[in-house]
């Protein structure tokens, strides 16, 4: 019982550990204390029901009830007994969170608030129920190496979330949790054999360590490092954990993050902020444009049949710097350029906010990337939350001349791909041929459809409208129904426009507010707003907003996509020639302002080396460290060499009662035992040194050899004079110092090392010898030498303490008793 009860409390601890990848997903550890309670009151049923005795399938029903109990007090209805044994109200608020949860996943990206207590409950009890297997295939059925598949299912979460830039640590915890579950069944399997001896009959403890238990172990620890670090490594499997480090470095184009941009609904996020009746803020906004257009921060342009989806962005790295914006030099098009500050309060997304067309950023890490297509700033591992930067960016106006004047994208354009939609609706498809009968460019098409959301034609606005995919069998319905609200008149006209031939997306943001000080602008949740993009010729995604404008907070109207319930717009139907003399002096507003006469642009001059940005000059810190690390061998074995060389000058003649050939020039001296003792060191130092320079130059030394032998082999294998003598000289000195009485003293050994590392960097090819200078492998196997002995000492510390504890143990000191 006594060990069953130790291996429930492995399983326990190894559970827990197993969880730490998903800590990558929340941004507090809220979740963890939580799981940290479940796991405990399961291991304790566990142990309970084992005390009592009861079969297994008891056990696991113990198990359950303890999980249940835990999410019972941690996620109450409000009407359990006593707060913690639940009622039918309790199981129905579990179906809620559940429920709940998996809107949540689509909605929310990591890192996760811990205040979403949908994806707590899941999370909680998805490590509960994975505690509870663990524990029945450990202790119940005694198959541990099986309690890595329920494992297994926590580490897919993660993998599933994040496509790239794997964390690799917390992966490594939890090996390191199933590693101890291992050895732990292996230990008590051994117990149950009584105790081991040596060959001389001494009892040791089951954990002492012997020569195959230390190599399984080691095994065992290598082959979960190389599981765990070699897909995060190697690019093409998860994305690769080398590919992280150069993402943040800006280098090259990232494969986009499919894990958080791509995951969240935009669209269900937008309608659960509307619907709420608290208003909060979420961004405060400056800008020296005086009537900006939408702050804008995501695009929906990848359309299924269950609707228009977030698409997952690819770019580089705002750190790599950010495209020009492009230029123009067609009449009737004004490009003007400004400089906005976001403060994001309660923006829990993983995008930015800007305004459309950014050249420059400031205040945004590496961790943020641009998407050239989209026009988007978005992170796989970051949240707006709490965020200050400013940017620049290029704000474009056109007169609708201008516009009607643009080419249509060639058959072959790869931006025809926005123009597909998964069903051909019989009534939207002959909507658009009667509304578009008599256009001639893609703008006349494009103002038709956007006219016909208007009052006039029965569309009005309402938030209680049903229907959230943006499917086509709920385009159908708005477009008969005519209730809705922002997101749906953008899909709506989106794919109004796509069945017209003509690129089209939906783009989400915010609305102006109402709320204005100065430039500053305070933009809530009731200020989320969405959009549609369409796609007209050499002027890109030009914004048009069907939605009526009286209805929407902070709404702006443009020229070329006016007010349609304020004013009647006629439709232009001019060809192609129609932009030939447009009024370019027309503001956005039509009321032949210039824009450049009201607004405040930045200057659009050169910007100089001095005004560049700084770089990311925490990159230089970090190739600075590698270096440093990557220099430790070589800085150790350099160290070394000299500490030894020292030793080996220190004597020049060692003797003992006139004792060998006197020496010219030198005085003989009787040595005194501490003297000889001396010599026998140097000698020692010497040998260690060349033992040292053998292994760094791929030299093979054999332990068994005599020095004398050691050194004949090098003198046979073509080392060249003086190295031959120098290596002779080392042998002789070693052979003496172990077996003779008096040390050799023929003089230091200090040019005898330096002749034979010499001899052996001459013979050697550059490879060995770059590798013997910089990663000296002597040095590395005198770590892996000391790792190895300071892991088994402390093994064998952990088991003579665990001795010593047993000698205390209260059973055995009444069985002791009573036996006397």
């Amino acid at each position: 019982m006594r060990g069953q009860r130790y291996l429930g409390l492995v399983a326990a601890a190894a559970t827990l550990l197993a969880a730490a990848p998903l800590g990558t997903i929340f941004d507090r550890w809220t979740w963890l204390f939580q799981a940290f309670i479940v796991v405990g009151l399961i291991a304790g049923a566990a142990a309970l029901t084992r005390w009592l005795r009861a079969p297994v399938w008891a056990q696991v029903l113990g198990m359950l009830a303890g999980l249940l109990l835990a999410l019972t007090w941690m996620f109450p209805e409000g009407g359990e007994v006593l707060g913690i044994i639940p009622t039918l109200d309790t199981f129905g608020n579990f179906g809620q969170l559940l429920t709940g949860s998996l809107a949540d996943m689509r909605q929310y990206g990591v890192p996760v608030p811990d205040v979403v207590e949908t994806l707590r409950f899941i999370t909680v009890l998805g490590v509960g129920v994975v505690a509870v297997g663990v524990d029945l295939l450990t202790v119940g059925l005694r198959r541990p190496a099986l309690a890595g598949l329920p494992m297994l299912a926590i580490y897919s979460v993660p993998v599933a979330v994040y496509t790239d830039s794997v964390p690799a640590l917390p992966f490594v915890i939890g090996a390191i949790g199933f590693l101890w579950l291992l050895v732990a069944d292996n230990v008590d399997r051994v117990r149950r054999f009584g105790r081991r001896f040596t060959g001389d009959g001494r009892d040791v403890s089951v954990w002492e360590p012997s020569p195959l238990a230390a190599a399984g172990r080691r095994l065992a620890v290598l082959g979960v490092a190389v599981a765990v670090l070699l897909p995060v490594a190697v690019p093409g499997m998860t994305g690769g954990l080398l590919n992280s480090f150069t993402a943040a470095a800006g280098d090259g184009t990232g494969d986009g993050p499919g894990g958080a941009p791509g995951r969240v609904n935009l669209f269900a996020a937008l309608r659960g902020q509307l619907n709420q009746g608290k208003v909060a803020d979420m961004v405060r906004v400056t800008t020296n444009e005086r009537e900006p257009f939408y702050l804008r921060f995501g695009v929906a342009d990848d359309i299924q049949a269950d609707g228009f989806r977030v698409r997952s962005p690819k770019g580089r790295s705002v750190n790599n710097g950010l495209p020009e914006p492009r230029a123009s030099d067609r009449p009737g098009v004004t490009r003007q350029r400004y400089r906005a500050s976001v403060e994001t309060l309660s923006f829990d997304m993983p995008l930015l906010p800007t305004y459309t067309e950014v050249a420059k950023t400031e205040g945004v890490d590496g961790s943020w990337s641009y998407d050239t297509d989209m026009q988007v700033i978005y992170s796989n591992r970051s949240i707006a939350r709490n965020k200050k930067y400013s940017f620049e960016y290029v704000r474009t106006t056109y007169s609708p001349a201008a516009l009607a004047a643009m080419p249509s994208p060639g058959r072959n354009d790869p931006i025809r791909q926005f123009t597909k939609v998964p069903e051909q609706i019989r009534e939207v498809t002959e909507l658009v041929a009667a509304l578009t009968r008599n256009a001639k460019s893609d703008y006349a098409k494009t103002r038709a459809i956007y006219d016909y959301f208007s009052e006039k034609n029965g569309f009005r606005y309402s938030q209680s409208a049903q229907g959230d995919t943006t499917s086509g069998k709920d385009i159908l319905d708005f477009i008969t129904g005519k209730v809705g609200f922002c997101q749906q008149y953008a899909a709506s006209m989106a794919w109004l426009a796509r069945v017209a031939g003509i690129p089209a997306r939906v783009a989400f943001g915010f609305t102006n507010g109402s709320d204005r000080s100065g430039d500053s602008y305070v933009l809530t949740n009731h200020n989320l707003h969405a959009w549609t993009e369409v796609y007209l010729g050499d002027a890109g995604w030009v914004p048009f907003d069907a939605t009526p404008k009286a209805s929407v907070a902070g709404s702006t109207s443009t020229e070329w996509a006016p007010d349609t319930n304020a004013t009647a717009a006629p439709v232009p139907s001019a060809g192609p020639n129609a932009g030939a003399n447009p009024d370019s002096s027309a503001g956005p507003a039509g009321n032949g302002a210039d824009p450049r006469e009201k607004d405040e642009p930045v200057d659009q001059g050169v910007v100089g080396p001095g005004a560049a940005d700084s770089g990311p000059w925490w990159m230089v810190l970090v190739v600075l460290l590698g270096l440093a690390v990557l220099a430790v061998p070589a800085i150790r074995r350099l160290l070394l060499r000299r500490r030894r060389a020292a030793r080996t000058i220190a004597a020049t003649r060692v003797a003992a009662g006139g004792a060998g050939p006197p020496v010219p020039g030198v005085p003989e001296v009787i040595a005194t035992d501490t003297e000889l003792d001396r010599a026998r060191a140097d000698a020692h130092a010497a040998w260690d040194e060349l033992i040292d320079t053998l292994i760094d130059f791929r030299v093979v030394v054999d332990p068994t050899e005599t020095p004398r032998l050691t050194a004949a082999r090098l003198v046979a294998g073509g080392l060249p004079e003086p190295a031959a003598t120098g290596a002779q000289r080392l042998g002789r000195a070693e052979e003496r110092a172990r077996y003779a009485r008096i040390p050799a003293h023929d003089g230091p050994l200090d040019d005898a090392l330096r002749a034979v590392r010499r001899g052996l960097a001459r013979s050697a090819g550059r490879k060995v010898r770059l590798t013997a200078a910089v990663l000296p492998p002597s040095v590395l196997l005198h770590w892996r030498l000391s790792i190895m002995d300071g892991f088994a000492g402390l093994v064998a510390g952990f088991g003579r303490g665990r001795d010593r504890l047993l000698r205390w143990s209260p059973r055995r000191l009444i069985a002791g008793r009573a036996a006397r």
